[in-house]
């Protein structure tokens, strides 16, 4: 029964990612590459690399930086940084930073 639960849920969330515009986020992502790097790929051990993460996964990541769900790290600078960040917003760039090569 929980693998059915799991899997039901896995599919909202990637559907939820299959709304996301790739390129309207590749323009949304200009203040995530001073920390995340150009193309999402950081140089600076600190702030990870985006690029090829799977997009359901970004999406949960920025929906819980928003609700104030994650803690730790820099939790409270991505806070301040989604904080202004529609759903549609947030969906565009899990589905850029999902398309990129790792």
């Amino acid at each position: 029964m929980k693998v059915w639960i799991a899997a039901a849920l896995l599919a909202v969330t990637a559907s939820a990612c299959a709304d996301g515009d790739v390129d309207a986020g590749a323009q949304k992502a200009a203040s995530c590459a001073a920390c995340h790097g150009a193309q999402g790929k950081s140089a600076v051990p600190l702030y990870p690399s985006l690029a090829g993460q799977h997009a359901p996964y970004l999406l949960q990541a920025l929906q819980a930086y928003k609700k104030g769900n994650r803690s730790g790290g820099q939790a409270e600078v991505m806070k301040a940084f989604v904080a202004g960040l529609s759903d549609k917003d947030m969906e565009d760039l899990a589905a850029y930073y999902g398309s990129l090569k790792p």
